[in-house]
Order: C-alpha cells, then structure tokens, then sequence
C-alpha cells in the first residue's frame, strides 16, 4: 500500500455524523459499538436541543411548577404548607444542575466509545465529504442530523418580550401575565409552568381545540382540567400581530380582540435546520426544509442517511435516537426491522399529563372496517385517587383484533406509555393484557382494568 493510501484510510470514516443531538450521538455510540469508525460534527454542545433547550430543562420546570403546586395544595393532605413565592435564579440552578450532571455523563460516554468529535459548524460538500471550519471530513457513510429550530410566524419578530421556549428557558422572573401562541406539546407544557409558578395565562391556539394531535377525548378532558386551573384558552381563533410598548406587550387576534401581556411566548413548533448546509447541492431532495427519505432513512444520494426532527414525522428526541440506532445498524448490514412511526409513544407533559400511542378513534376508524373503544375512569383507580387526579385511560382495538391505540390523561400518566407501547407494538389482544397482573395500588392497574374491561370482565368498571 502506498504512503498516499494509507493517509486517505487514515482520514476516511466508516461514518460522518452531522449533529450530536439525540439521533446523531446515538448513532455514533452505536456506529461505534458495531466497531465503525465515527466522526460526530457538532457546532454546539453535544446533547443537542433536547438536552439543553428542550425536553430535560422544561421537564426540569415541570417538576419545579409541581413542587409549587404541592406546597400549595398541602391542606388538602392534612399538610399544613404554604406557597411563598417562585425564586427564577433557585429554579435556573437547579434546572442548570440536572443538565450539566447529563452533558457530562453524555461526554464522558463519547470518549469512551472513542468517537472523533469535531466541534464546528460543518456543511455537507458531496455524498461523502462534511466540511468544517475549512477541515474536509470524508465518510463511507454520512448521516444527516441537524435537528431543528424553534420557529415564528412571518413578520413576528423574536426579540423583548416576545420569545420562543428557548429563551423562556432562561427567564430570571416570574411574568405576571403570559400569551402562550400555541396549543399543541410545547405550548400547553409551558403554559402550565407559568400557571403553577404564579402567572395569569392566557393560549391562543388557530385550530378547534388544544393538543388537537390527540384524540378528541384527551383534548376535551385537557381543556376541562385546564379552566379548573383558570388556565384560559381560545381555540379556533388566528393571530393577527403583536406589539411591545416597553415591558408590555398587545397580542391583536383575527376576531379582532387584543390581549396584553408581560410576555408573548411564541409556540408554533419547530423547523428543521437544513438551510445554507449544502444539502440541496449535494443532490439531497429537500420538501418544504425537511429531508426526504424512504423508511429505512436512505436519502436519494446513496451512502447519505438522515434522521430526527429534518425527518418528516413526529418531533421527538426519542424517535431521533431511535432512527440513530436504526442507521448505525443499517451501515453496519444487519438489516434493523423498520421503524414504526404509529408505535413511538408520545407524552405531552403538562399538568395533567398526556400519554398516547398508535391510532386516535378517529384514525382506526378511517383504516378499519370496525373498531371498538373502551374509557376507564381514573376514579377507579386507587392510587389516582391517593393523588388526587382525575383522567382516564382509552382504549382503541380493531373489532375482534388488538389494541390500536391507547390515550391516557392524568397526573403521572406519562409514566404508563413503557407497558402501553409494548401493548400496541406487540400486537396485543384485551386477552392477552387483562391475563398479566398489575401491582396494587399503582396507576398502572388502569391499564389492567382497561383491558379487563374490554376482554369483557370489568371489575372495578361499568360497560
């Protein structure tokens, strides 16, 4: 072998990720693992959005706006508490910590899977080439992990008291009054948050109803637990601008009322970040930003795979380091099953929480000829009862055939999607749940008892 040789087998990767977010690291530990050699690109911080400005610091909120609301509701447990206030900077360090411990975890990970991490902003060159700071990364493989951006509406700038959850992850106090634009995941989540730590919330949401992704059920029980809350919404209704006069800001809607607030916190989902990386030059068919692909994540340039939010499909860190997996094993040639986008689960969590997976009643009844659907009531249920929620669990189940979709609502449902999504993944029949005994006093015997219930043996329920 030649000198010349030698130096391009030295500097050419098994696989060359662009993006150390959940879909990207877990494709280089895996890549790794199956003995790949792995070069992961990452401008930022490995971990991505969902370790720093998604899911683990709004959880971390969550969790705080739960402590506020326990302090106050103490009485209610024979507990003599009482609420004093939200300090931002006691919330920021807490929140701050839980991140740092996991970035640190994540990086000590990299080094031990003895990945070549390469920090920089790099741009996909050709099928095989990532540039970086003017440092050409050449692959076998390349995976496309970009991830994705918080986006606005056009004209409406991001600036003052108008910000997205990126900026609100970093609030240093407790806004009086807050215009959530926005009713889907994000915005009910932070919504929620604000109620719990004090503030008058208002969501303006375009479509007919909250979380309008889940099945109606859930969304009128959510709306129901909201104006409890005095969480105030309006559904069905458009923006039409806003405008900040010092702290104040005035959100003017299409019906023609205007709301004021201290701040607009905008919540219209998330782009993908694919502009200006050289993807559409390199021959990577682009639809409306997001990269095309087909199920097992191939783009139409061959050795070039994508995978997370720049994927059409559900925004969830979880299916990214999901599809990272899938594309490790795919480079490696052990042929991974596809992945199923209906039986990835999927949990919104405000207060009460949403869980779901596979079909809404309304979806199975557009694919199947007959269905049946069953709702336990949580009041049932023991354990909600020592917690003082209320919710329920639905079951959806093709006539005479297995579960298609389960929707759960309540405090800490989150929590049962692990049994729901293997009950749908695995083609499970009400038979087949209501024989497997669940603990006593848990939440999870609601899905028990639902699945009783549909197998034609309610205990604690009525048909």
């Amino acid at each position: 072998m030649s000198a010349d040789a030698e130096t391009t087998e030295e500097t050419t990767y098994d696989v060359v990720i662009l993006g150390g977010g959940s879909g990207g690291y877990a494709c280089a530990f895996r890549a790794a693992e199956l003995g790949l050699r792995v070069a992961l690109v990452e401008k930022d911080k490995l971990g991505g959005t969902c370790l720093h400005v998604g899911c683990i610091p709004t959880k971390a909120l969550l969790h705080a706006a739960e402590v506020a609301d326990t302090a106050r509701e103490g009485s209610q447990f024979g507990v003599k508490s009482t609420f004093e206030s939200v300090d931002m900077s006691g919330v920021n360090a807490y929140k701050d910590g839980v991140i740092a411990r996991l970035y640190k975890g994540l990086q000590g990970l990299a080094k031990a899977h003895k990945i070549e991490l390469v920090e920089g902003a790099g741009r996909l060159v050709d099928r095989s080439t990532v540039e970086v700071d003017g440092r050409q990364i050449r692959g076998r493989n390349v995976v496309l992990a970009t991830g994705s951006y918080a986006k606005s509406l056009p004209g409406l700038e991001i600036a003052g008291r108008i910000m997205t959850s990126e900026q609100a992850l970093t609030l240093g106090f407790v806004p009086p009054r807050v215009v959530v634009l926005g009713g889907g995941v994000i915005g009910v989540e932070f919504a929620s948050v604000f109620k719990s730590f004090g503030s008058e919330v208002t969501i303006v949401e375009a479509l007919p109803r909250l979380v309008a992704a889940e099945d109606e059920a859930i969304s009128k029980t959510l709306e129901r637990s909201f104006r409890k809350r005095k969480i105030a919404f309006k559904t069905g209704v458009k923006f039409a601008g806003a405008t900040q006069s010092g702290d104040t800001v005035t959100v003017s809607l299409e019906d023609g009322s205007t709301i004021e607030a201290d701040l607009l916190l905008v919540a219209v989902g998330r782009g993908p970040v694919t502009d200006g990386l050289g993807y559409a030059e390199a021959g990577v068919t682009l639809d409306r930003g997001f990269v095309t692909t087909d199920e097992r994540l191939r783009t139409g340039v061959e050795g070039v795979y994508a995978v997370g939010d720049i994927v059409p499909g559900l925004q969830l860190a979880h299916r990214g380091f999901a599809q990272g997996i899938f594309v490790a094993e795919e480079i490696a040639g052990l042929s991974p099953a596809v992945i199923d986008e209906v039986g990835i689960p999927r949990v919104t969590y405000c207060d009460p929480e949403i869980a779901s997976v596979g079909l809404t009643e309304a979806q199975a009844g557009e694919k199947y000829a007959e269905i049946e659907t069953y709702e336990y009531n949580l009041g049932g249920n023991g354990k909600s009862q020592i917690l003082q929620t209320q919710g329920f669990v639905k079951l959806v189940r093709e006539k005479d055939g297995p579960v298609v979709g389960v929707h759960m609502i309540g405090a800490r449902m989150g929590e049962q999607i692990g049994e729901a999504q293997l009950i749908y993944n695995w083609e499970a029949l009400p038979s087949d749940v209501a024989a497997l005994i669940h603990a006593h006093p848990t939440q999870n015997e609601s899905l028990g008892e639902a699945h009783l219930a549909l197998a034609g043996k309610p205990l604690h329920a009525h048909n």
